[in-house]
């Protein structure tokens, strides 16, 4: 997880020099002398959404729900870059489509122009292209996996046994189980079963994407169910469409909702990004 120190070292340094590790140019030195920019906002985060656009919708709603606000100014700044037309991450991984690589880049590349001194992602499979992308923007970012695992085994405790929700591509790729969290706490991880995977998990997830609600919910609580039977004390739902329609309140087992995990860190950064601009 990015330090806040470093993403306020970041924020601070980039009105004097070019991007690190980028041949794009600062912005911010190209506009006219005293024209009001987002660079005079503390606090500015960058989603780069898109994939899909309900999850990115529903991660949005999940950083207003993780912010305490009365009024408008409460409230944590954000842009966001919605872009539907990023080629899809499952069939990149299975070498069945093309690299969203790219396209991810080019859509950062957005949020960078518009002042965000953090971006993140809520899209679990998009994070297998993380370090990369990182390095082409230049641009501190959280990372969804370890805000989920780290809820995780807040929940589960040592040794506890997590079932795992996501695409075959999140699976197959090990971007979960090959990562522990911040504790560094072994974690006992069931996955669902192929079977399962065919007629639960990518049905439910594809519902989801074309708007079959009610199907989708079906399909990923039986898959949820399944691995509560197996043992899960909890599960990660690690497709930012599972929790469309999965959540604590109808799933048969405790659940760790990635994209509310990493709102939370999310808005806890730009608070103390903005307090800190305060106090100055």
């Amino acid at each position: 997880m990015v330090r806040l120190t470093t993403m306020a070292m970041f924020c601070a340094e980039r009105g004097a020099s070019n991007f690190e590790g980028s041949n794009h140019a600062n912005p911010v030195m190209d506009r006219k002398q005293g024209e009001n920019t987002a660079m005079s906002t503390p606090g500015l985060l960058g989603v780069l959404g898109g994939m899909g656009p309900l999850a990115t919708i529903d991660f949005m709603h999940k950083v207003l729900d993780a912010t305490e606000a009365q009024r408008d100014q409460d409230h944590i700044p954000v842009v966001t870059a919605c872009i539907p037309q990023i080629p899809d991450r499952t069939a990149a991984f299975r070498g069945e489509g093309d690299s969203p690589l790219a396209a991810m880049i080019e859509s950062g590349r957005r949020l960078v122009e518009a002042g965000a001194c953090l971006i993140v992602v809520p899209c679990n499979t998009a994070h297998l292209w993380f370090e990369p992308l990182q390095a082409a923007l230049g641009v501190p970012m959280l990372h969804l996996v370890d805000a989920a695992l780290d809820d995780a085994a807040a929940l589960a405790g040592n040794d506890g046994r997590i079932g795992l929700l996501a695409t075959d591509g999140t699976i197959a790729s090990g971007l979960y189980v090959n990562r522990r969290p911040a504790s560094g706490q072994p974690m006992q991880w069931l996955l669902p079963t192929a079977r399962e995977m065919v007629e639960w998990v990518m049905p439910g997830i594809a519902a989801v994407k074309a708007g079959e609600i009610a199907q989708g919910a079906e399909f990923l609580s039986q898959a949820a169910a399944a691995l509560g039977k197996r043992g899960a004390q909890a599960v990660i739902l690690g497709c930012t469409e599972i929790p469309v329609v999965l959540n604590g309140s109808n799933a048969p087992l405790p659940v760790v909702d990635a994209s509310a995990a990493l709102a939370r860190r999310c808005v806890a950064w730009s608070q103390a990004e903005r307090a800190s601009a305060t106090h100055a």
